[in-house]
């Protein structure tokens, strides 16, 4: 059964049929044509505009404007729950009137007008490239048929009328949604946005992977420069996702990369294929920016430097702002094997939120590294709290439900490059034998494991930062922090499977994440695997 039905009225060439395809692209409106239902009534008919007109005028003698509903139920009444349809076009006062008695306040009656010349004009044009029905030699010829030149009239008692030469065709697709009462609709709390607290590799991957299945839609931003590590599901395998959500092959719901994305091309195009991501899935706003092989190399100084990896994220992230009217700057809607998977965010976005589905948004690296919070110059080139995230993703903060601030017991910063050169201020900077002394590993477990996922260094660990946490906290307002590397505290948590079974030092430790944090931990991994995490959501 039809949710909504909108019935259109109007002069041929008034717009109608460029406002149905619009809203059945935009909105997924189902699209039916009168004419096609005269055309099933009389298949003598040939397909011309004369012979349309005049059966439809028989029609309507016969039936008092009843047909239209007659054909139209037994096509709504095959359609699933909520659906809605555009009917192109109503021509009849009658063909109205029985509409509404069979369905109510679900009809939407929508009238375009046009001044005369405009209509000619537009008349001269459809004639030369229509092919499905025979036109007719002059606009003054359609005016003939008494139905059509009183089709004015209808407006009278429309709902909503709009004046199609007055403004363009996406114009009087945006007037007639907010009368649909669409837009209202996206202002529900749909997304969920996942930051890191800390300097990144917080164990994001295998959080949002977790999560992964309770949504419709995937969100990734950032660039290449962060690596998200998963475990395959029913695998002893690891993948790591530099620009796809690191849900994609943990859910089968659709991906999209947003448009303050910095892609990789040929990185890119290879996990897609390792990740076998169909054309169907996987969608790219065209103004993701591209990285080139020069900024690559152009970030080769900033490895010993900072302790970049030098992915040239920032290199392409200031082409992206130097280099505007010139013609070296490359977005996604620029490199032709992206084409297929090119689509724009607010139209995924809006789409989604009008049939209320949820989102979840995964952010890359941590508060810690936000070009404008972090310890400059030991910054990443993005703004990576949950405001920035959402910039990227072209998402209003409204729309946001919940944000999971991810953390780890021991935080970490990637390899210093020399002993000259710090990779960035770290407080209470440890070893990690003292880590494992401290866990009662084994000597080199944890030491073996802890590498970047894109450098490949051996990484920095200091003493959870409580200043940190209280600074990530107020950046991001979170609604919940997942503690990763619970295991690190001791290693009696491996085999925790509920919240109870953690060691006590370790719950002691979590009730004072959460008074420092204001925001409780829902979420909390024991070690790399998919089924690692205690959850203690209510949500």
């Amino acid at each position: 059964m039809a949710e909504q039905i909108v019935i259109l009225s109007g002069h041929v060439c008034a717009g109608k049929s460029t406002l149905a395809a619009k809203l059945s692209e935009k909105f997924g409106f189902k699209h039916i044509k009168t004419w096609a239902f005269i055309k099933a009534r009389g298949e003598h008919l040939k397909l011309e505009r004369t012979a349309l007109q005049n059966f439809g005028d028989l029609l309507d003698t016969k039936t008092g404007g009843a047909w239209v509903r007659d054909d139209l139920q037994k096509i709504e009444r095959k359609e699933p729950a909520r659906a809605l349809i555009v009917v192109d076009s109503i021509r009849h006062p009658g063909q109205i009137k029985f509409l509404r008695k069979a369905y109510g306040r679900r009809i939407i009656h929508v009238h375009l007008t046009a001044n005369l010349q405009e209509l000619e004009r537009r008349y001269v044009e459809r004639t030369k490239h229509r092919t499905d029905i025979a036109e007719l030699k002059s606009y003054a010829d359609v005016l003939e048929n008494k139905t059509e030149a009183a089709v004015e009239a209808l407006a009278d008692n429309a709902d909503v009328v709009i004046s199609s030469d007055r403004c363009n065709e996406e114009d009087i697709v945006v007037r007639v949604a907010s009368h649909l009462g669409w837009y209202g609709r996206e202002y529900l709390r749909l997304v969920d946005v996942l930051i890191g607290g800390q300097y990144g590799s917080e164990g994001k991957g295998q959080v949002a992977s977790y999560l992964s299945s309770e949504y419709d839609l995937l969100i990734r931003v950032g660039g290449p420069n962060a690596g998200h590590k998963v475990k395959v599901p029913g695998s002893s395998k690891v993948f790591t996702f530099r620009h796809l959500p690191s849900g994609s092959l943990s859910s089968n719901a659709s991906l999209l990369i947003g448009a303050g994305a910095v892609m990789h091309v040929p990185t890119l195009l290879e996990e897609i294929a390792n990740a076998r991501i169909g054309l169907d899935r996987l969608m790219i706003d065209p103004q993701a920016m591209t990285i080139s092989e020069v900024d690559r190399r152009r970030e080769v100084g900033l490895k010993g430097l900072i302790g970049s990896t030098g992915q040239g994220v920032g290199q392409a992230t200031a082409r992206r702002i130097v280099g505007r009217g010139k013609n070296h700057v490359k977005l996604a809607k620029d490199v032709p094997v992206l084409r297929p998977y090119l689509r724009e965010s607010c139209d995924v976005l809006q789409r989604l939120f009008r049939e209320g589905k949820r989102a979840f948004l995964e952010g890359t690296q941590g508060t810690g590294l936000s070009i404008f919070h972090g310890h400059y110059p030991h910054v990443t080139s993005r703004d990576t709290t949950v405001t920035g995230c959402l910039a990227e993703a072209g998402i209003s903060p409204t729309r946001v439900r919940k944000v999971i601030m991810v953390c780890r017991t021991y935080p970490i910063r990637v390899g210093s490059p020399s002993a000259d050169h710090s990779s960035g201020y770290m407080a209470g900077e440890l070893t990690w034998a003292e880590i494992e002394r401290r866990a009662r590993f084994k000597r080199g477990k944890i030491a073996k494991q802890e590498v970047g996922s894109v450098s490949g260094k051996p990484r920095r660990v200091g003493e959870f930062d409580w200043v940190l946490l209280r600074k990530a906290a107020s950046l991001n307002a979170p609604t919940d922090i997942a503690l990763t590397f619970a295991d690190y505290i001791d290693r009696q948590n491996l085999d925790a499977r509920r919240f109870e079974q953690l060691t006590e030092p370790t719950i002691r430790f979590i009730e004072e994440v959460e008074r420092v944090a204001a925001a409780p931990v829902t979420l909390i991994s024991t070690r790399f695997h998919e089924r690692s995490i205690i959850d203690r959501r209510a949500w």
